[in-house]
């Protein structure tokens, strides 16, 4: 990713911008179209922050941290394009109710069977709104807590707290056992 960043701002290298793009666009959209139902309209603040960046390649070192850089952006832009467009439906992060999951293939998924896999994602999509997405942002595209936190505007402590919630209500939906064979959460002193 440095090296990227380091031709575009160097060398104006339109091959490694679109690689960047290639690279980080996808997570962008998804992230863009939880708020927003139309994929044109998301597609269209995506490639406006992106066209910012291009704009302002010369100061890319500037930026401490180009995913959070961008998720702002990309808020900031579904934002501003509502305060112009008001005729337009657009979702607030409590009231996301239609979270796709995008589970990758790598050998730990492999292994899980597609009943456990429906099951998780049953509890997933079962999860309240904003720890869907909080979880998402973390547990499928890789961000960190900070990240998020700063992407969402809430503090660090809250995401610690939904991801707690989220992992264990999963736990519990799906009815992983302790040792004591007992589902998560549930004691055998009961």
């Amino acid at each position: 990713m440095e090296q990227l960043l380091r031709r575009i701002q160097e060398e104006d290298d339109q091959a490694a911008f679109k690689e960047l793009y290639l690279f980080l666009a996808p997570q962008l959209l998804k992230f863009a179209h939880l708020y927003i139902k139309s994929k044109f309209i998301a597609e269209e603040v995506v490639n406006d922050v992106f066209l910012g960046l291009w704009r302002r390649r010369d100061r890319l070192s500037e930026i401490t941290n180009l995913k959070v850089y961008l998720y702002v952006g990309v808020r900031n832009g579904i934002s501003n394009y509502f305060s112009r467009n008001r005729e337009w439906e657009h979702v607030d992060i409590d009231t996301v109710s239609d979270v796709s999951l995008d589970f990758t293939t790598n050998p730990e998924q492999l292994m899980i069977s597609a009943e456990l896999r429906n099951r998780i994602e049953q509890a997933v999509a079962s999860l309240p709104p904003r720890c869907r997405v909080i979880f998402k942002m973390i547990k499928e595209d890789g961000l960190k807590y900070r990240e998020v936190a700063d992407i969402l505007n809430l503090s660090v402590k809250t995401i610690e707290n939904q991801i707690t919630i989220a992992i264990r209500k999963i736990g519990n939906e799906i009815q992983i056992c302790t040792g004591d064979g007992q589902p998560a959460g549930q004691s055998s002193n009961v």
